[in-house]
């Protein structure tokens, strides 16, 4: 038993966890272990994927350290068997190993370090339930309770704790400073295994979240380093490979994004699972396969991890405005978060400008401008930049709307994301189409579409292709709209809802919609700012 004891030790201190799970476990079954060496067993089990093994070493632990009168050391087991099993969604069962932790802590009389942790965990509840302010106080609270008791795990999970409370404030700037000491903390104090893979996680999906790419990059690039020097390492590597492949999305590696998130999927345990079925959904939206999309997005969803924005960009895609401006005008309509706030007015400029509600369009556009300054992010001020430009074209105001979109595509080329600088090349085109100058409009879209092929964005390539054959003058559907239809499509783009079309042309509202949708299908469209765009790119308005 010594040497499977000091091997499994050994192997603990150089981080293999499943050869120290392995080596730990062959120790407790010649001769049971005690305490600390059944919580270096938990750990290690956990760290190699084995949860049931864990929760059960450390429950014995937990039963050790009573035994001998130890009611510090049992009220630290029971927190963190309370924390492992919230980690990995068992929330009745941790929820009551924290409470047996809270009794320990106050029937003894223990406070500090003990009863600061157990207000961590109270904490993270008060920002999921929506008490960001409750959950600040008591956090900061604990923080400092860390730095006095010299606690790194401790410090680490309350700054955690502090920085989730600012974000959800919307306080993006503060977080990512509190983020950057957590990052240090964890690289030079002695913080246990666990805290650290979930201190990285934590921190990168933040940086995902407040639109700082250059520490979003450098962190996964640190999670994955740490991840790969973890032997037998299981639980986090999932969440580094849906990092990643956010991160390779963005910066155009589709493939490879893909092949990461597929097997995030396979690794990732449930319900964290829910945001790479998202991430997969993103995948196959992009690439123009909408069925498969739309399944990924449906297990997002049964998963807990909403399925918007990115089921609205599909719906738009598959031609169903309607079902898209419905969800957006819910949501727009709806209080939330101030992170997941952007992304839903992002998708709502592009939303409404298709449906023809450009009052509505402008004032979601001011909002994300605003929530853009407020971030310092040049990556949310880029988005901000596309939309406003959009706006602007919208409007009429194509002067005006080239220059802004001139500085988000520059944006877009000093952050390496060629998806968004092609799509805002796209919209560049329009503006010099409608400002008469039909070459430079051309070489926009030339270049455009090669970008948009090396990607493999097929839906855009397809997009373009339309546009680049609606020169003044021509007509990519080979003059196959009836007059009714060009009646049709003059007067959507003057604005005018379905309603006031059919009240004009003495028609229903289901037949205007039915002359639309030809009018889509014809010219390979699916939303009225394109079935716009056509209109004035072929003089009709």
């Amino acid at each position: 038993m010594g040497d499977a004891l000091a091997r499994g030790r050994e192997l603990f201190a150089q981080r293999s966890w499943q050869d120290s799970w392995a080596a730990l476990s062959a120790a407790d079954a010649e001769s049971p272990l005690g305490g600390d060496d059944l919580r270096l067993l938990s750990i290690s089990a956990y760290l190699a994927g084995h949860d049931g093994s864990s929760a059960e070493a450390l429950t014995r632990a937990y039963r050790a350290f009573l035994d001998v009168g130890d009611v510090r050391r049992a009220a630290r087991s029971s927190f963190w068997l309370a924390f492992m099993l919230l980690n990995t969604g068992e929330h009745a069962q941790g929820s009551g190993w924290a409470a047996r932790s809270r009794r320990l802590v106050e029937d003894h009389g223990l406070g500090g370090a003990d009863a600061a942790l157990l207000d961590v965990l109270a904490a993270h509840r008060l920002v999921e339930s929506g008490q960001p302010e409750a959950a600040l106080t008591l956090a900061e609270r604990s923080v400092e309770v860390g730095e006095t008791s010299g606690d790194p795990d401790l410090r680490t999970l309350a700054t955690l704790t502090v920085a989730m409370a600012l974000v959800r404030l919307g306080r993006g700037r503060e977080a990512l400073s509190r983020m950057d000491d957590v990052i240090v903390t964890v690289s030079v104090d002695d913080v246990t295994p666990i805290v650290v893979g979930l201190a990285y996680c934590a921190a990168t999906a933040s940086c995902l979240s407040l639109y700082d790419l250059h520490r979003a990059r450098e962190w996964t690039a640190t999670l994955s380093t740490w991840c790969d020097d973890q032997r037998g390492l299981v639980p986090y590597r999932g969440h580094c490979l849906v990092h990643r492949a956010q991160i390779m999305t963005l910066q155009g590696a589709w493939a490879d994004a893909l092949e990461e998130t597929v097997l995030a999927c396979e690794r990732l345990p449930r319900p964290a699972v829910g945001e790479a079925y998202y991430q997969l959904g993103e995948l196959h939206r992009l690439m123009g396969e909408f069925d498969k999309a739309e399944d990924a997005f449906r297990v997002a969803n049964s998963w807990g991890r909403r399925p918007e924005p990115g089921l609205v960009r599909l719906r738009v895609a598959q031609g169903r405005l309607g079902a898209a401006t419905t969800t957006i005008r819910r949501l727009y309509d709806e209080e939330l978060d101030g992170l997941f706030r952007a992304e839903i007015l992002v998708v709502a400029v592009e939303v409404l400008l298709d449906d023809g509600d450009v009052a509505t369009a402008r004032e979601a556009c001011e909002e994300l401008t605003a929530l853009a300054t407020d971030l310092d992010s040049a990556m949310l001020s880029a988005v901000a930049g596309q939309c406003r430009g959009a706006v602007l074209l919208a409007t009429g105001e194509s002067g005006l709307a080239l220059e802004v979109l001139r500085r988000s595509w520059r944006a877009w080329q000093d952050l390496d994301l060629p998806y968004d600088a092609a799509r805002t090349r796209v919209l560049i085109a329009r503006c010099l189409r409608r400002l008469g100058d039909e070459d430079a409009a051309q070489m926009e879209l030339d270049s455009a579409r090669q970008a948009f092929e090396r990607l493999g964005a097929s839906p855009d390539v397809r997009a373009v292709d339309v546009l680049a054959g609606s020169a003044e003058g021509t007509d990519p559907s080979g003059g196959a709209l009836t007059p009714r239809e060009v009646e049709v499509i003059r007067l959507v783009a003057s604005g005018r809802t379905n309603r006031a079309v059919a009240d004009e042309l003495f028609l229903s509202e289901k037949t205007v919609a039915r002359h639309l949708s030809n009018v889509y299908a014809k010219l390979g469209i699916s939303s009225r700012a394109a079935a716009t765009a056509y209109a004035y790119d072929h003089g009709l308005v």
